[in-house]
């Protein structure tokens, strides 16, 4: 009988798209659903606007924390226990926030809701595909980014549509039956038994110790800061905008099409840059972002430079998604790719979870927003540095 490996193509790109759906749903309730429902959440359980969000940043605290333990589970024993574990969980996380009466309801679904992100984001998907792909790992992993840039696309339209047709409640017990009916079986489906379903792509000489020290700090830098920025910029960024004198309703059509260019990037890194290696472009997707910042720090109330520069962010903030995923199996090889993987994202959710609040902080003694596109464009040019010096470790032959 052959193995998993040796099945056709065609087999591998069906397990694709079933886990992209899984990541769409689990993208969409998880994280995006409290931009929509989060006012009402608050209303009805008489929580503070402080604390609704204070719960959500403990949640994705709790992700991080997670992420590695989730990663040497999935190297020991393969991906489907972890992300079926964790539609349980975000099932769990849903029915908890739907019935939530006070602040203690909403911190516990949060953090819940914080740890199933930790076991079925894309981290443990990366980390899964990256044991049933084999040398289609890559594309793989660019194609699952495109299901997961959809996720808002989807899910803030269905989030606003049942908040006033049934109410928020009822839209997160819908949620909690799409994580039980829907990723649950796929999970179950699509990721084999096992700890390697398929025979990975041949390791490279001299890639199969474990991540040197200063390498690897200087890439989880590098990653960090940019899922700050990223996590900034999502919150604040129709008031930047406004503050340089652009219309809300421009500022809002603005940020609509970081979106559509984020799966536009990864359209074009599947399209084209599948003969170029790994970290070549991850220096192009740095490069680009800080570029963007650069363009943002212009804005002054130009709506075309403002469109330039969510082309450009959307566009590397859309590849740096797979850069994530797949330069660190170029840096440090295949063994242990899920510890990795988790080691690599505990930080990320970290400054992901402080970036807002930080930026509020400057934002106090900033009330101008003068000061925060430069400040955007330091850690922009910060993050191209640390990356540079990761892939160019002296102790790894000057790469």
């Amino acid at each position: 009988m052959p193995s998993p490996a040796d099945a056709p193509i065609g087999f591998l790109w069906r397990r694709v798209c079933a886990l992209g759906v899984a990541q769409i749903v689990s993208w969409g309730t998880l994280f995006y659903t409290i931009a929509v429902l989060g006012q009402a959440q608050r209303t009805a359980t008489g929580v503070s606007e402080l604390w609704l969000y204070g719960s959500f940043t403990a949640g994705l605290f709790a992700s991080g924390l997670v992420s590695p333990a989730v990663g040497r589970d999935i190297d020991v024993r393969g991906g489907r226990r972890v992300l079926a574990l964790g539609s349980l969980l975000a099932a769990s996380a849903c029915t908890i926030l739907a019935v939530a009466q006070g602040p203690a309801g909403v911190l516990a679904g949060w953090v819940l809701a914080g740890v199933a992100m930790g076991a079925t984001l894309y981290d443990p998907a990366f980390a899964t595909l990256h044991q049933i792909a084999g040398a289609d790992y890559r594309r793989a992993v660019t194609a699952l980014t495109l299901f997961g840039g959809f996720a808002s696309t989807v899910f803030w339209p269905l989030s606003q549509y049942l908040l006033e047709t049934v109410g928020w409640r009822v839209a997160y017990a819908i949620y909690a039956a799409l994580h039980l009916v829907l990723c649950l079986p796929i999970h179950l489906a699509s990721v084999p038994v096992g700890r390697r379903a398929a025979v990975a792509a041949p390791e490279r000489p001299g890639r199969t110790t474990p991540p040197r020290a200063s390498a690897f700090v200087w890439l989880a830098t590098a990653l960090s800061l940019v899922a700050f920025i990223g996590s900034a910029v999502t919150s604040h960024l129709v008031g930047l905008l406004t503050a340089t004198g652009l219309t809300s309703r421009d500022a809002v059509l603005v940020g609509s099409l970081i979106g559509p260019m984020q799966v536009a990037g990864r359209v074009l890194e599947f399209a084209f840059a599948r003969q170029m290696r790994a970290v070549v472009v991850g220096t192009f997707a740095f490069a680009l972002m800080a570029v963007a910042l650069a363009i943002f720090t212009q804005v002054r109330g130009a709506w075309i430079v403002a469109l330039s520069f969510a082309i450009a962010y959307g566009w590397a903030n859309g590849v740096l998604t797979i850069v994530r995923g797949t330069v660190p199996a170029e840096l440090f090889g295949d063994r242990g790719y899920g510890t990795l993987l988790g080691r690599l994202a505990l930080p990320q959710f970290v400054t992901k979870a402080v970036a807002p609040f930080a930026l509020a902080l400057l934002l106090v003694v900033d009330p101008a927003r003068a000061i925060a596109p430069y400040a955007l464009f330091v850690l922009g040019i910060a993050a191209l540095g640390a990356y540079r010096l990761a892939v160019r470790d002296p102790r790894r032959g000057g790469r």
